[in-house]
């Protein structure tokens, strides 16, 4: 058997620690060595427990999500942080996400997609709820003001540009060739209407596509 995943729970509330031990210890990968009522005690003991992800919920008590987030992230750098939450307001997926966590799923999942994030999210590889991953299309592809839609895949070139990256960055970051982000960079100004990086950049920023 190849070696289990071990995960930490952080959930202020007893009966969601519970449920999520029970379901995520019928795995025969995941082992979940500790769960925290707090947030406090969790960034103070990550370190020596060594998790490989913290499922954590996004609304607790005296924290706040996005330093929460940090404080585990600087305390154990190769934690992978699952927020396990009720909420899926855009902004707030968006913010938590930048603040470095790798998985969101609302708390309605089914056990089954609990144990599937906690493994995608442990190779760190992004997890995102379905129904989050619809609302952040469909907010991409309503047409704005200008007529543009970006798909979800430009978007992320465009975040990129917005933040000064140069295409042989952004290929590396988003593991394609500097000639498909190219093609992207192409694409998304030819929608756009406008033949300059900077521009782009700019209506990007005031439309609110992306936070520098």
């Amino acid at each position: 058997m190849s070696e289990r995943i071990p995960v930490i729970l952080i959930d202020d509330h007893a009966v969601v620690r519970e449920g999520l031990r029970a379901v995520l210890d019928e795995e025969s990968d995941l082992d979940v060595i500790a769960d925290f009522a707090n947030a406090r005690d969790a960034i103070a003991t990550v370190a020596a427990l060594r998790p490989r992800v913290a499922v954590l919920d996004l609304k607790m008590p005296a924290s706040d999500p996005v330093s929460t987030i940090r404080a585990l992230r600087a305390a154990w750098p190769p934690l992978e942080i699952l927020v396990f939450t009720s909420f899926a307001e855009d902004g707030v997926v968006r913010e938590v996400l930048a603040a470095g966590a790798t998985g969101y799923l609302l708390k309605d999942a089914l056990s089954g997609d609990l144990a599937a994030a906690v493994r995608q999210v442990a190779a760190g590889v992004p997890w995102l709820d379905a129904t989050v991953q619809r609302q952040l299309v469909a907010r991409l592809r309503i047409p704005d003001d200008d007529g543009f839609v970006l798909t979800a895949r430009e978007l992320s070139v465009l975040q990129r540009i917005a933040q000064g990256l140069s295409n042989k960055a952004i290929a590396r970051e988003l593991s394609l060739t500097e000639g498909t982000v190219k093609g992207y960079v192409s694409q998304i100004l030819s929608k756009m209407g406008i033949n300059d990086r900077t521009q782009a950049a700019m209506i990007a920023v005031r439309k609110g596509l992306v936070q520098l």
